[in-house]
């Protein structure tokens, strides 16, 4: 069942704390005073993540211009509806710029209700822990965080609404987005209102949030007699202007002024082209570029390019540097020889042959009960079948692994949850849960379908990283559960179409760094010794990353940092070839 609901305490109820701040005003006045009154002076709202400044009220461009270099370190304040932006950038040209956005608009006078989304709730935010989730979605989607505390005692505001978009199923908050009343925030004679901050979890398997967040704002602000909801997106964001196009906004004419900060800063300042480098080599060039290292780029393909800074370089492709010696490479490229290495200091690993003879083959399939298979120098999780159960199976398996190049190995199928810890200098900067691809049905659509559209949403949020392979592992993994491609799921139904939970395969991943059991940060960080290598990502099976339970299964010499956010990691990569660039605490 979904549901959309609405709040009654958003309903036409006045909070004494109401968020917005007018030079000059008494914000401490009678709950029982009319705060809505038509051209309020020098209107500005505190969203969490910044303000915004409604242009039309400021006494003069010089007014406006000193109001948007008050803006809070950190923080991105926007003055929108600014008349005269000429006037207010002649007051400022250093430090303020025109912001290259579009401006849409949808009439609310005739619009009509759509049903939220199969398996999604749309609400207002009701708890705190609704606002870590926020937080989390805006660290994936790079944008600005917001102060917990502004937004909490906004929760009830008349000028304000944060709404978040919950997969029924799991409970997970999967999307956000902010409606802000510009009658009850400004003065706004026109009845008008508009949508900030809408962002989505890019690993959801659910259709639609993004569009029923946008048509609860809709419905919500037409209940309340508003005349149109309008929008600002980036001028190059070509799907969300399809999107809302699709919804029938129309753009409209009007200029958005903001502060030059290192938020911005790539809206206002010519920088060399790195758009041909991946999210890993981009998240790590971006870094050193932020602490004034500079960046050649020797093969954008390969995500090859050099640091340097004060005389000293440093040849990177991606995570993998000329720290990182022949010797370590040898042991995590081989996964046998991974294996045998931890084995031999006590690490837990599983039990594991080198694929051979098809009796010998078979004898520990039988001796094991479920293998895994896989290439000895593969990455990215081709050519991997997982929990093998049968010995024509197990033929087929080999047959996929071998055709990556080199040796095959059999080994021991462990239960548990994929889990990636990242060890930077020796030290564990990151952990997370990878989980395999999954669909979810909506009772129309086939299992083929669902995969093609959930794989390209995941290209799409990963710079085509991420694709979930329709290939034999993936129809073998469909037939365990009684599917084909042609199959069509029931609405809510959850299904996951691999056993590997690589990100190259369609996995997600899910930050638990505050979770990891310390033994568990031991055993990493004495693997990577063991290795010798300074920068790894350990491959864990753990019933629980807080658990002390463990295998370790591969080592990766190049792992993607780009998939740990928030967790530091190209500050800590950075920090490792460059400490006396270092700028804060390690």
């Amino acid at each position: 069942m979904t549901a959309l609901h609405h709040d009654p305490s958003l309903q036409g109820k006045r909070n004494q704390n109401l968020p917005f701040f007018a030079e000059g005003s008494d914000i401490n006045s009678n709950e029982g005073d009319k705060v809505n009154e038509a051209s309020r002076p020098n209107a500005t709202l505190e969203c969490g993540w910044g303000r915004l400044l409604y242009g039309p009220s400021f006494e003069s461009p010089q007014a406006l211009a000193r109001a948007l270099q008050e803006e809070q370190p950190g923080k991105r304040d926007i003055a929108l509806h600014v008349e005269a932006p000429q006037l207010v950038l002649a007051e400022a040209p250093s430090g303020l710029f025109l912001d290259p956005s579009l401006i849409f608009r949808k009439r609310l006078d005739d619009a009509p209700a759509e049903a939220p989304p199969p398996g999604i709730v749309i609400r207002p935010l009701t708890t705190r822990a609704d606002i870590a989730a926020i937080n989390r979605l805006y660290t994936m989607r790079n944008m600005v965080p917001v102060d917990p505390r502004t937004v909490w005692r906004q929760r009830h505001s008349d000028a304000v609404v944060f709404l978040v978009a919950e997969d029924e199923r799991t409970g997970d908050i999967i999307g956000s987005a902010m409606g802000v009343d510009h009658y009850e925030a400004f003065g706004d004679e026109g009845q008008g209102c508009s949508l900030w901050c809408l962002a989505v979890d890019p690993q959801t398997g659910l259709v639609g949030a993004g569009r029923g967040l946008v048509n609860f704002l809709i419905a919500y602000y037409a209940s309340r007699g508003r005349k149109f909801l309008e929008l600002s997106v980036l001028h190059g964001n070509e799907p969300a202007i399809a999107l809302y196009q699709k919804l029938g906004f129309e753009q409209v004419q009007g200029f958005v002024v903001k502060n030059k900060n290192a938020i911005n800063e790539k809206l206002f300042v010519e920088t060399t082209d790195f758009g041909g480098l991946n999210p890993y080599a981009r998240l790590i060039t971006d870094e050193a570029r932020r602490r004034g290292i500079s960046v050649e780029v020797i093969d954008a393909v390969a995500g090859i390019f050099k640091l340097r800074h004060a005389g000293h370089e440093m040849l990177c492709r991606e995570s993998l540097t000329e720290l990182t010696g022949g010797v370590a490479m040898t042991w995590c490229q081989d996964k046998v020889l991974t294996s045998r290495r931890l084995a031999s200091i006590g690490l837990r690993v599983p039990r594991q042959v080198t694929a051979g003879d098809p009796e010998a083959n078979a004898a520990f399939l039988q001796e094991c009960g479920s293998v895994v298979v896989k290439p000895a120098l593969g990455e990215q999780g081709k050519g991997i079948s997982v929990d093998v159960r049968s010995e024509d199976h197990l033929v087929e398996a080999i047959d996929r692994a071998a055709a990556q190049g080199g040796h095959v190995i059999i080994e021991e199928f462990c239960s548990g949850q994929d889990l990636r810890i990242v060890v930077i200098g020796y030290k564990v900067v990151a952990a997370a849960i990878r989980r395999p691809a999954e669909i979810v049905g909506d009772g129309e659509s086939t299992v083929l379908q669902l995969i093609e559209r959930q794989s390209a949403r995941r290209a799409a949020a990963t710079g085509g990283e991420s694709r979930i392979p329709v290939d034999g592992e993936t129809e073998r993994c469909l037939a365990g559960q009684g599917l084909s491609y042609d199959s069509v799921l029931d609405a809510g139904q959850a299904v996951k179409v691999r056993k590997t939970a690589n990100l190259h395969t369609g996995g997600t991943i899910h930050d638990v760094t505050a979770e990891l059991h310390p033994m568990l940060r031991d055993v990493a960080e004495t693997a990577a010794r063991a290795l010798r290598i300074p920068v790894v990502g350990l491959d864990f099976l753990v019933p629980e990353p807080s658990s002390d339970d463990y295998v370790i299964i591969e080592a990766n010499e190049r792992p993607g940092l780009a998939n740990h956010e928030p967790q530091p990691t190209a500050q800590r990569f950075i920090d490792l070839l460059f400490p006396f660039t270092m700028t804060g605490n390690p």
